[in-house]
């Protein structure tokens, strides 16, 4: 499964594309898409857009892992974060691709065991975890990205075995069906 992770942003976007196969990661592409500031909004969103559609066609992804939006206390930034977030998913929608989403609690907690965890811990576990020399030079938000498909890949296993289970219940009512069933047989 090739998943790319991406860790939003106006000025710059975090991607990493990772393939992951049974526990085994393997790192395809890591960077940063910057746009410059002073160009119109639409622009920028329009580049990462068309860059991240074109990442996901050269690599072949299966799907999307984006950080969710942390509001802090920005409100302006935040809205800016949204907007990439929003032309992202759109690469991923256009494509037909799953995407799903991750707070940095949850990246954090998948890849060093804290939701807590600063950035430098973040950088060398993702380096261990995909078996690199050294924390991930590129950018924090690079490191951010294959954190958040790291994050993905280690939750896959377990959604694609709840995608095939049962819904929660559903034994109960197959069972409680099948015996009203055998009643109302006995009395006909």
């Amino acid at each position: 499964m090739i998943v790319v992770g991406i860790d939003p942003g106006t000025a710059s976007t975090g991607f990493g594309v990772l393939e992951g196969a049974g526990s085994k990661l393997r790192l395809l592409a890591a960077g940063v898409i910057e746009t410059r500031a002073g160009v119109p909004p639409e622009r920028r969103l329009a580049e990462i857009h068309a860059r991240v559609g074109d990442l996901i066609d050269e690599h072949g992804a299966d799907a999307i892992a984006i950080e969710e939006l942390y509001f802090g206390a920005n409100v302006r930034t935040a809205f800016a974060v949204g907007q990439a977030r929003g032309v992202v998913l759109l690469a991923a929608g256009q494509r037909r691709l799953p995407s799903r989403s991750y707070t940095p609690q949850q990246v954090k907690a998948a890849v060093c065991g804290n939701g807590r965890a600063g950035k430098d811990q973040v950088g060398r576990m993702v380096a261990r975890l995909l078996g690199l020399s050294s924390a991930p030079s590129v950018s924090d938000h690079a490191a951010d990205a294959m954190a958040v498909a790291i994050c993905d890949l280690n939750r896959a296993p377990f959604a694609r075995a709840l995608a095939g289970a049962d819904p929660p219940g559903a034994s109960i009512q197959a069972s409680s069906r099948a015996r009203r069933s055998r009643h109302s047989g006995a009395r006909a």
